[in-house]
């Protein structure tokens, strides 16, 4: 029998193999970038990055008429260094709205980009240039002479604990009030349903996590999940008794399914037999919590939140949220969770006095 390939080995090899189709529409120089990162990033990273890089190069091929008959492959590391700091000023402008290709369809799509997706681009052009410029490639590094991108930080939205409650209590009853097709595909993804979204809100693991579980990641005997984290950490995941009991329910009605081929080890099936994915947990979520609360626009990302904002509270230890978040700097979760430190303080002008009546 052969080893059980799982779910990030898989999208690894597939990672690998979408890398190597856009590095093949880069200039041939571009490659000894990507070997050199290749051992500090994710193959996901290196994706990203492969796709800022020909975005550049688009946006150097349609701004300069010098380049407007060249094709991307066909740019030399020399063209890097004629780039001014007006230019990239003016890349920046460009990246907020342009139209891209995408090779497989040859379709052109409209992209846009708000802070975060520049500075990450900008980030990415950054790291291209230092590594010719480190390595005296290339005589100029016009990406420092300029501004990266200010990023306002957002209101953290997140559900309070009456919502949680009505949140788990609508899916265990919605049933209910549905009939024909809607209930019996309610019925029949109720158990599933309810399992996913309990552990996601019990253990405030990422979407991606939750949807690379195998049933042999499951270890009810200490009541913990193998996770496998960010940039390829494996970790282990506590959950309590509601994750228990919601997760052993689910498993009696996995037992009667039939999976597809090649998905046998994953832990949540679609009702097509096969590994749940990333975009079917965003919509599960966002189906059910648009019926618990309208002002709020809910994803798995929130229900995280929400986990670590009553975990928080619940100990008031910023170590351990980042420890079980998974953040690699506490700083990244000390932003997070900043407003409820400054609730503790407001609570310390009350809570001595200084005259007893």
């Amino acid at each position: 029998m052969s080893a059980r390939v799982t779910y990030h080995e898989q999208s690894d090899r597939n990672n690998i193999l979408r890398l190597r189709e856009i590095l093949a529409t880069l200039p041939p120089f571009a490659k000894e970038y990507f070997r050199a990162v290749e051992p500090t990033t994710s193959t996901r990273t290196r994706i990203s990055y492969a796709y800022d890089v020909r975005v550049f190069l688009q946006f150097l091929k349609e701004s300069n008429p010098l380049y407007r008959s060249r094709d991307l492959t066909e740019f030399k590391l020399s063209d890097l260094e004629n780039v001014t700091a007006q230019d990239l000023v003016e890349y920046m402008e460009y990246l907020k709205l342009y139209s891209a290709r995408e090779n497989a369809s040859g379709r052109e799509e409209i992209q846009t980009n708000g802070e975060r997706g520049l500075k990450r681009k900008m980030s990415s052009l950054r790291s291209f240039y230092a590594f010719y410029y480190r390595h005296e490639m290339i005589t100029a590094n016009p990406t420092v002479l300029i501004d990266m991108p200010k990023i306002h930080e957002k209101t953290i939205v997140r559900l309070d604990a009456g919502e949680v409650a009505a949140l788990l209590d609508y899916i265990e009853n919605c049933g209910e009030s549905l009939t024909g097709q809607a209930a019996a595909y309610y019925q029949k993804t109720k158990e599933r349903d309810l399992a996913l979204i309990t552990l996601l809100l019990g253990t405030g693991i990422r979407v991606s996590e939750c949807v690379g579980l195998d049933i042999e990641d499951v270890d009810f005997r200490e009541n913990r999940l193998k996770i496998v984290r960010k940039g390829g950490n494996e970790a282990y995941v506590y959950f309590g008794q509601e994750v228990e009991t919601a997760l052993r329910r689910y498993l009696d009605v996995r037992a009667g399914i039939e999976p597809a081929a090649g998905h046998e080890h994953a832990l949540f099936y679609s009702v097509q037999r096969k590994r749940m994915n990333v975009r079917s947990v965003e919509n599960l979520v966002e189906k059910y919590a648009s019926s618990v609360t309208t002002t709020k626009k809910i994803t798995p990302h929130k229900l995280r939140s929400t986990y670590g904002t009553a975990l928080y509270r619940e100990t008031g230890d910023i170590y351990l949220v980042a420890d079980v978040l998974g953040h690699k700097n506490v700083d990244t979760t000390r932003r997070h969770y900043a407003a409820m430190d400054d609730d503790r303080r407001r609570s310390a002008a009350s809570a001595v006095h200084l005259r007893r009546d």
